[in-house]
């Protein structure tokens, strides 16, 4: 008789290796999908695209988030996806203190002396290298003009 005997101790052996080895890629495969990260993009589109002051808000279903001059990524468990922005370069407004109170609702002569000190610190802003930071709340994005200086900030 040609076949493997099903009763050779080599034969459970086998199967039970590949019944294990099935049931571990299996508990590894992600529960979520990856965040979608072009809609997030698509927000700070519409609002820097406007050419009035608006402010937007884009709940995030991530883990970290990353915002660039030109991109924006997302990541979580099951992935991490890119974005770039159609209008820009826009403005991240996570490490300066000032750019984020207004981010949040602050007026931009409470914190800045003039358009061309927002403009100038946005200037800087937008050349830090982006960083993963932990999400906390929504995206924000505001589209400020004033005193001449034209910024979309994000965080």
């Amino acid at each position: 008789m040609i076949g493997v005997p099903v009763d050779a101790w080599y034969v459970w052996l086998g199967l039970s290796l590949a019944s294990v080895a099935l049931v571990g890629v299996g508990a590894t495969l992600p529960t979520a999908p990856p965040p979608a990260a072009a809609d997030a993009a698509d927000t700070v589109d519409r609002t820097a695209a406007t050419a009035y002051p608006a402010t937007a808000e884009h709940p995030l279903d991530a883990e970290s988030v990353r915002v660039g001059s030109r991109r924006l990524g997302l990541r979580n468990d099951a992935g991490t996806t890119h974005a770039t922005f159609a209008f820009g370069p826009v403005t991240p407004a996570v490490g300066t203190p000032g750019l984020r109170a207004i981010l949040h609702g602050a007026p931009p002569g409470s914190r800045f002396d003039s358009g061309e000190a927002l403009c100038a610190t946005g200037r800087d802003a937008r050349q830090r290298a982006p960083r993963w930071r932990p999400i906390d709340r929504p995206l924000i994005v505001r589209h400020v003009v004033w005193e001449g200086c034209d910024v979309t900030l994000v965080g």
